[in-house]
């Protein structure tokens, strides 16, 4: 057995596993230190339960105490989404191994050393949380000065979820035919442009005169989608729950886990590749609406954006292609000049300069 450097993870044969004391083991997937395996980290720390006694850690001015503190506090009550499971999952990370520390004494040094230990994308993403929970503090005077001031990590290179192509999708709906649960999760997912957070929420409730209605949840956006033609196909051919359209073999409505777990199947049947994840289908469904000449506001009225720029990262790549199309066009059937000889063998076979 190997100890992997996280809190609760072990390592037994191929596997990774989280364990904490009075919870069930649970299986890490990915490679360690991939977004994927940090991600399955993070819902398996903020899921499990805290030890018994873990109060007695928290003595006055601990690390343990402040971050009790802090998920009471408005500044944590305000945010929204799946940002409090996840700030939470990596700060009780941070509780587990340093909470009987005294946070006034805790040094920038330190915070860049522990950052040190982390993966690129772990890193990034507990100093966002960290950050925040020091802003607090500072606030309630637990600190005199924010330790995270000043400290700048690199961004991952990664352009984020795979976007699904249309050969993966084909691929898909070949395996899965219309009326199967399976159809059903790919058609919401491709015909709304939703997070799966609100796509596990969508049930007939939400449909009116040919009209998709629903508040998101991570942003509060509030959307009105025409639902599409071949959405309405699938979900009129399939057996759906009362409030969710998409339901567990229990007839229950899906956690935001138990889609992940139950869509990473479908795709195991079909024989897609790790890389094509539920999140991936809301991004191949932006991309078709920018392909089919979409303008950036009618992309966001869909995708419920915030931020256009988000939104301009598929319509640039696609305005590429088409620009470079047009360019092609432009030139017709005239064939490019090559002033290169052609080069019938191989580079090691060919006559070498004497001397």
């Amino acid at each position: 057995m190997t100890k992997i450097h996280l809190p609760f993870v072990q390592k037994f044969g191929r596997y990774c596993y989280f364990r904490r004391a009075g919870s069930p083991r649970i299986r890490l997937r990915g490679i360690p230190g991939s977004a994927e395996f940090m991600d399955a980290y993070q819902q398996a720390l903020a899921a499990a339960p805290l030890p018994i006694g873990q109060d007695k850690r928290s003595k006055p001015g601990s690390v343990s105490e402040a971050v009790a503190g802090y998920y009471t506090s408005q500044n944590f009550r305000a945010l929204t989404g799946g940002t409090p499971r996840k700030r939470r999952a990596l700060l009780e990370g941070f509780r587990a191994e340093h909470g009987h520390r005294q946070l006034a004494t805790l040094p920038r040094e330190f915070i860049v050393a522990l950052l040190d230990t982390m993966p690129p994308f772990q890193a990034r993403n507990w100093l966002t949380a960290f950050r925040h929970f020091a802003g607090w503090a500072v606030e309630r005077k637990l600190l005199k000065t924010d330790p995270t001031l000043g400290i700048k990590l690199k961004a991952p290179k990664s352009d984020g979820h795979h976007s699904w192509s249309d050969a993966e999708i084909a691929t898909y709906e070949a395996q899965h035919p219309i009326g199967s649960k399976a159809r059903l999760a790919i058609g919401l997912g491709l015909f709304t442009a939703q997070r799966r957070s609100d796509v596990i929420r969508i049930g007939r409730q939400n449909i009116k005169n040919g009209v998709l209605t629903l508040r998101q949840q991570k942003t509060g956006t509030t959307l009105a989608i025409p639902v599409h033609a071949e959405l309405a196909k699938i979900i009129a051919a399939s057996a759906t729950g009362d409030l969710t359209f998409l339901v567990t073999n229990r007839g229950r409505p899906f956690s935001g886990n138990g889609l992940n777990d139950a869509f990473r199947d479908w795709c195991n049947e079909a024989g897609l590749p790790t890389t094509c994840k539920f999140h991936g289908l809301r991004k191949a469904a932006l991309t078709r609406l920018a392909e089919a000449g979409c303008t950036v506001h009618e992309i966001q009225a869909i995708s419920g954006h915030k931020n256009l720029k988000e939104v301009e990262h598929y319509t640039r790549a696609v305005d590429q292609a088409r620009l470079a199309r047009a360019a092609m066009e432009r030139i017709g059937n005239e064939s490019v000049k090559n002033d290169f000889p052609e080069v019938s063998k191989p580079l090691n076979q060919l006559p070498k300069k004497a001397g």
